[in-house]
Order: structure tokens, then C-alpha cells, then sequence
């Protein structure tokens, strides 16, 4: 990849806001895009940014902006863009002190912690990331007051008002100058406020005393520092193996499709860490902007869903502070395991459509115990029950994994096979396919009368969704139920691409009938519709 041509273009290229793919648009995660396609240039971020600032403006918050960024190439120019913008708006804007990288939990906590102590002069957070996209790819995302992703009506105002920018060629969009910028720019030491606090959620002190041998690879990413201080802070014997931030992260292997992509829940993107896995009794491993994880045993790299049940079992029987009436909350495409666990342990389950900002609420007031999604993004409380960050948190999920096999001395995988013998063994698949806008948008408006067929790999059907249970929410496709099994579809908010999720309670054979069959369904839609 030309980095130089990636960052010339980010400057010279003025997207159209007449096209659909060069307007501002935020999916589950924000806004992303490429600057050589027009659809992530200097315009969308200053156009964003002046949005924020009228959104908080019009909300009254007055506290500073906490401003994060991640290690792709396009992150560092559009950081600076976007603090000419917050800068001349007259906002307090708290940045790395080296002006360096800050990963999403940690933006996340300082705006909890902050308005904890200050809610009468609320914060909020802008991260520049587009998670573990390929390094061409640039994002945006914006936190609010409660520190998690923004609800959908405040992202919709957000989008519309920069959009509105773009078409007036920025006219009203205020701005200084860098060096202006940066002088105004407050220091603020992220990782050394977030490491203060870590033992409040996870039980540093076990895993110090088990002297377990620990490995992780940041991926290129934003974790690097935070993962070296905490070495360093709590003597764990922690090695990093990979401290390299190129911003073409040239040293990671291709995923999947030959893409690369810095997905910590991929065998194949995780393939470095893996090939040494046996030099530590437990590693893992983060995304870009540190809101995933990616745990690997002496087994190898462990199934998302199957850590996401190995976690929220081992939470509900190790933290005894937690209000007997927690929920615990997953997404509808995570694995059903989870509502087996969860039933286990006489909880109640909170089931949600896709997009981390569905938990973001229950965190905050402590409702939900735990929030996760199949695509290896979590959270939970604090020991003792309490808010620790309302985003996706890949740093303490990672910890969590040590401290299950320090406290029971299984580790995940050993764990998550006594999950199976008590409740059966789940076989899961996600696939994904490209996907045009049209498709996207003929996939997203699916309705349970789009399947006209009464059976499903050999089962009848017994549901069909388009709302998540838990919350009456659209899922923004379909969910199709069975008593042996199930299949979802749903276009993918950040890249070109729909994707089908399905288990089985079978077998792996059942679940390939399932998802030829659940394939099948969607073309024969695309279709009908003529995309």
C-alpha cells in the first residue's frame, strides 16, 4: 500500500455529496471509509466535527472532549483535523500527552470517570478508528455522556448535520490552524488513569501469585502502551510480541480473503501469535483500537462465542458484590450457549441487535453485568458491580482470561468443554460475501413474510425476527429460528459486505445445510428484487 498517496489523497480528494457512497454515513461502529474512494478525506472530518460541536452545543455539555485515535495511517492526519475543528468551537480537548495513540476503553473511562465526578460539566469522546479494518480504511466514531457508542438518533443528527456541511462546502465549519491547535490541546495521561483503576474489575493480584507466563500481540494497535505499563505496573510476567505500529501493517499475515485485517477473532489474522503459542500458557491479542479481544491457548485461538460463555459463567459465580438481579446481555447473532449459561445460573437474558451501543445503558446503570458480541467485543462491571466503561473494552476481557485460569486453573478452553457437557455442544458459523449498497439496503428491509418456506435444513420453523426480543429493536435483517438450530442475515454497517450467522445443535452437517439453505434464501431475495 502507498501510505504517501493514502495521505495526499485524504487532503486533495473532495468527496461529492450528491453520491451516496461520499456522504457521511455511520454504521454499528461510526463513520469509515477510504480516502482514495472519496468516502474518509479531511472534508468528512471537519464536516463531523463541527456536527459535534453543535450536538454539544445543543446538549449543554460544556467538559472537555476526550480525543482518541488508533495506528492506521489515516488516523494521525485526521486527529489533527478534527482537533482544528473542536479547538476553534471552543471546546477543552484532552489528548495523549505525546499526542500519541488512545484505544476506545480508554477514551470510554475517562468519560465515566469524569462525569462521575463532574456532572454538571459533562464530557464526551470522539475516537478516530476504523477498528480492524484494512490500514487504507479510516473511521470516526462518537462517544457520549454515558462514554458508550452514540444511540442511533444521536448518530442520525450527527450524520445529517455534517452532511449538510459537505453540501455547503463546509460553509459555517470553524476552524484554526495546527500549531493553534495543538498549543490549546489539554495533556492528559490516559493510560496512566486507566491502569489506576484496573483492579477494580479484574483481580490483577490472582495472576500475579499464579506467575502464569502470558503473551500478547497489540496487532500493530493502539494497546501497545497501555500493555507495557501494565507489565511493568503489576510485575506480571507479560511478554509483547510484536511492538511494530506501521501503519501498513505490512507484518501481518493476509486474512481469509487476502485482505489484511487486524480481526483478533480470525485464525488467520491471528496466525503470528499463534505459530507461538506454545511459549505461553495463555496470550492473547487486540484490534487497533483495543475494543476486541482474541484469546489463544495451548488449543489455539479460542471461538469468540465460546469465551463470551466461558466469561459470563465465571463472572456470575466470582463476583459475589453483583446484584442478584443482573442481566446479562448478548447479541442475537452470539451463540445460544449463552442463553443456556445464562438460564444455568438463574439470570435473565437481554438480547439486542447487533452494535455494542444496545448494552451501553445497562452498563452504565449496572442493570447489565455483562454486554457481548460474537465479533469478540465485551464489557462487564466492576467487582463490585459497578460502571467501568460503556464501550467494548478487548483489554479486560484479555485479563478476565488470565484470571479464570489463575482462580480455577482451567484455561478457557478446558472451561468451555464443561460448559458443553452440561449444556450440549453448539456448532456455529459466520460467513460473509460481498455485498452491493442496493443489496445492503434490500437486506436490511428483509421482513419475516421475505421466507415463504415452512422448513428449514429439515426442521420446521418456528420463528422469524426482525426485531431482537430483548429490546423490540429492528435487527436490520432477519433471523430465522428452528427448534434444532438457526440462521441470521444482515448486511455489514462497515464494509461492502452482508453477512449470515447460523448454528446448529446438531451437527457440523446440519449447519452446513444450514447455511447453503440460508444463502440460498438471501440470492433468491436479491432476486425478487432485482439487485
Amino acid at each position: 500500500m502507498d501510505i504517501q498517496a493514502l495521505l495526499n489523497a485524504y487532503v486533495d480528494v473532495i468527496p461529492n455529496p450528491i453520491l451516496a457512497d461520499q456522504r457521511v454515513a455511520f454504521g454499528t461502529s461510526g463513520h469509515r471509509g477510504s480516502a482514495l474512494k472519496a468516502s474518509f478525506n479531511e472534508h468528512h472530518i471537519l464536516a463531523i466535527c463541527q456536527a459535534v460541536a453543535d450536538y454539544r452545543k445543543e446538549q449543554g455539555f460544556s467538559g472537555p472532549l476526550y480525543l482518541g485515535m488508533d495506528t492506521h495511517a489515516l488516523s494521525g492526519p485526521a486527529h489533527a483535523s478534527a482537533l482544528e475543528v473542536l479547538v476553534a468551537n471552543g471546546i477543552n480537548v484532552r489528548v495523549h500527552p505525546q499526542n500519541a495513540f488512545v484505544p476506545t476503553p480508554l477514551v470510554s473511562r475517562a468519560i465515566i470517570v469524569h462525569n462521575q465526578h463532574s456532572p454538571d460539566a459533562l464530557s464526551d469522546g470522539l475516537i478516530i478508528t476504523p477498528s480492524h479494518n484494512p490500514p487504507e480504511d479510516g473511521g470516526i466514531k462518537y462517544n457520549a455522556a454515558d462514554g458508550g457508542p452514540a444511540a442511533a438518533e444521536v448518530t442520525r443528527w450527527i450524520e445529517q448535520r455534517a452532511n449538510q456541511y459537505l453540501e455547503q462546502n463546509l460553509l459555517g465549519v470553524l476552524r484554526v490552524d495546527q500549531a493553534e491547535a495543538a498549543a490549546k490541546a489539554e495533556a492528559f495521561d490516559y493510560v496512566k488513569y486507566y491502569i489506576k483503576d484496573l483492579e477494580q474489575v479484574i483481580d490483577i493480584e490472582s495472576i500475579k501469585k499464579a506467575n502464569l507466563t502470558l503473551g500478547v500481540d497489540p496487532m500493530g494497535g493502539s494497546a501497545l502502551e497501555v500493555w507495557q505499563e501494565i507489565a511493568k505496573t503489576f510485575e506480571l510476567n507479560l511478554s509483547i510480541v510484536n511492538e511494530d505500529q506501521s501503519p501498513d501493517f505490512a507484518f501481518m499475515p493476509p486474512d481469509h480473503d487476502g485482505k489484511i485485517r487486524m480481526d483478533c477473532s480470525s485464525t488467520a489474522a491471528m496466525a503470528n501469535l499463534l505459530n507461538i503459542k506454545d511459549s505461553f500458557q495463555l496470550a492473547f491479542a487486540n484490534d487497533p483500537d483495543a475494543d476486541r479481544h482474541g484469546i489463544v491457548g495451548p488449543d489455539g485461538l479460542m471461538n469468540p462465542n465460546h469465551f463470551l460463555a466461558v466469561c459470563i459463567d465465571y463472572l456470575l459465580t466470582h463476583r459475589p458484590e453483583w446484584s442478584k438481579d443482573v442481566a446479562i446481555g448478548k447479541t442475537l447473532v452470539s451463540s445460544s450457549i449463552i442463553d443456556k449459561v445464562v438460564a444455568g445460573r438463574g439470570c435473565s437474558l437481554y438480547e439486542v441487535p447487533v452494535g455494542f451501543k444496545w448494552f451501553v445503558e445497562g452498563l452504565f446503570n449496572g442493570r447489565l453485568g455483562f454486554g457481548g458480541e460474537e465479533s469478540a467485543g465485551a464489557n462487564f462491571l466492576t467487582r463490585r458491580g459497578q460502571v467501568w466503561c460503556t464501550d467494548k473494552d478487548g483489554i479486560i476481557p484479555s485479563l478476565l482470561a488470565a484470571e479464570i485460569l489463575a482462580v480455577t486453573g482451567k484455561t478457557p478452553h478446558q472451561y468451555y468443554e464443561e460448559l458443553t457437557q452440561a449444556y450440549g455442544r453448539p456448532y456455529y458459523r459466520r460467513i460473509d460475501a460481498s455485498a452491493s449498497t442496493e443489496q445492503k439496503a434490500v437486506l436490511s428491509a428483509m421482513n419475516p413474510k421475505s421466507v415463504t418456506q415452512s422448513t428449514l435444513a429439515g426442521d420446521e420453523i418456528v420463528a422469524r425476527y426482525v426485531e431482537a426480543p430483548g429490546n423490540g429493536a429492528s435487527i436490520g435483517g432477519l433471523k430465522v429460528v428452528t427448534e434444532a438450530g438457526w440462521f441470521a442475515a444482515r448486511p455489514s454497517g462497515t464494509e461492502a459486505l452482508y453477512k449470515i450467522y447460523a448454528e446448529s445443535f446438531k451437527s457440523q452437517a446440519h449447519l452446513d445445510t444450514l447455511l447453503v439453505e440460508a444463502q440460498a434464501l438471501v440470492s433468491k431475495v436479491f432476486a425478487s428484487q432485482g439487485v
